[in-house]
């Protein structure tokens, strides 16, 4: 290969999240040379507790990173939904050895922090991935041969080919796909960690419990191999500010939860600072790649945290554009297509079903009654197989 088709210059990928550093580590371990440009004056992540469903650990395993992040994750015994009112049971989900011999990869819940963390580590143990902060990409030229990357500041970068892994607000998708806004949701997310030690006992579950109320969700499970506590409130609301880690109002927080469960308040009264996230997503496209260019993680398809996959399919994405590349590494133009191409259906029914499970969750009334008879019928067996099409994919 000769440098007439960028072959000598390095993927530049743009942001430098869990989707970034994921993508660089993947491509490297193709034998691709990556420049990741972090906007910020270092490498962290924000936020608090995910789910790790067994897809991503499928794709985990391609890459060899699977055992770091179980290493620091959590494995509940079960996900157990309650009525936020009553407290009853609506439906449990055995997890453990009996979900793992089903979907053949282990389910678990970590911080985010952790595994940006072992994907950090991942990036900074290989030669061919250069990690820079302060590099705000603004704009890209694709010249056919390469691509050169704008940043705020003016300086200018070239590389092999773009990836725009910068997240919600993408200033790469603006070019590539030019749909504006995020859509935002009128859903508002609360988070808190908790240490274990403030934790009463009572209130402290092994398990993943969600507590569904009208308009309404709590959820809570432990992290970091039990030492902290994750608790996350949502509720419907017309009060936002773009943008997210914004501190909540707490009195809001406690009036749309009034009447709810005894433990749901007293874990709420734990908090001294929230944390609150305006939940967005965008409508799912089919083409997220032009050119030398393409999108991945939530640049490329955002979605609401009520399948908890925004980690999960950023990881899957990696390893499949990794792949694509790999096989077509003289033609990227094609490899983003086949890359966009394997994963657009997939991904976008993992946004349209986000969605439907945040009216699951949330549902009141009649809604309410029909969702826990429907849920509450179900084998241990058929919840599995309900949910198959994503834990057992990849």
């Amino acid at each position: 290969m000769t440098g007439s088709n960028g072959a000598n210059l390095p993927f530049l990928v743009a942001g430098g999240g869990i989707g970034g550093l994921v993508a660089a580590y993947a491509l490297a371990l193709k034998g691709f040379p990556v420049r990741v440009l972090e906007q910020a004056d270092g490498f962290r992540e924000l936020g608090a507790g995910i789910q790790l469903g067994p897809n991503i650990f499928r794709a985990l395993e391609r890459i060899g990173l699977k055992d770091a992040v179980l290493a620091d994750a959590w494995r509940p015994g079960a996900l157990t939904m309650r009525c936020g009112v009553t407290g009853k049971i609506i439906t449990t989900m055995p997890l453990g050895e009996r979900a793992e011999a089903y979907f053949g990869q282990p389910y678990a819940v970590t911080h985010r922090a952790d595994i940006h963390g072992v994907y950090l580590r991942a990036c900074q143990g290989h030669p061919l991935v250069t990690l820079e902060t302060e590099r705000e990409v603004e704009d890209f030229e694709d010249s056919g041969n390469a691509v050169t990357v704008m940043l705020k500041g003016g300086e200018r970068i070239q590389g092999r080919a773009l990836i725009g892994c910068d997240g919600l607000w993408s200033k790469v998708r603006g070019r590539i796909v030019g749909d504006g806004k995020p859509r935002v949701s009128g859903h508002i997310a609360y988070r808190a960690v908790l240490r274990r030690e403030d934790v009463p006992d009572d209130l402290w579950q092994p398990d993943m419990v969600l507590y569904a109320g009208p308009r309404t969700h709590f959820v809570q499970y432990p992290l970091r191999r039990g030492e902290l506590y994750n608790l996350v409130a949502v509720f419907h609301s017309d009060r936002y500010v773009e943008g997210w880690n914004t501190e909540g109002d707490k009195q809001l927080l406690y009036d749309h939860f009034a009447g709810q469960q005894p433990q749901v308040l007293r874990m709420l009264e734990r908090i001294e600072t929230w944390r609150f996230w305006v939940l967005c997503d965008r409508e799912p496209v089919k083409d997220w790649s032009k050119g030398r260019v393409t999108l991945l993680g939530d640049a490329a398809h955002p979605m609401l945290q009520y399948l908890a996959q925004g980690a999960c399919q950023a990881t899957e994405d990696a390893v499949w554009l990794a792949e694509k590349v790999a096989e077509q590494p003289d033609d990227l133009p094609s490899a983003f297509r086949a890359y966009q191409q394997q994963r657009y259906l997939r991904t976008g029914r993992v946004q349209i079903m986000a969605r439907v499970y945040g009216e699951f969750f949330h549902a009141r009334g009649v809604t309410a009654e029909l969702r826990d008879a429907m849920l509450g019928a179900r084998t241990p067996e058929q919840a599995y197989e309900g949910i198959n099409w994503l834990y057992g994919g990849m």
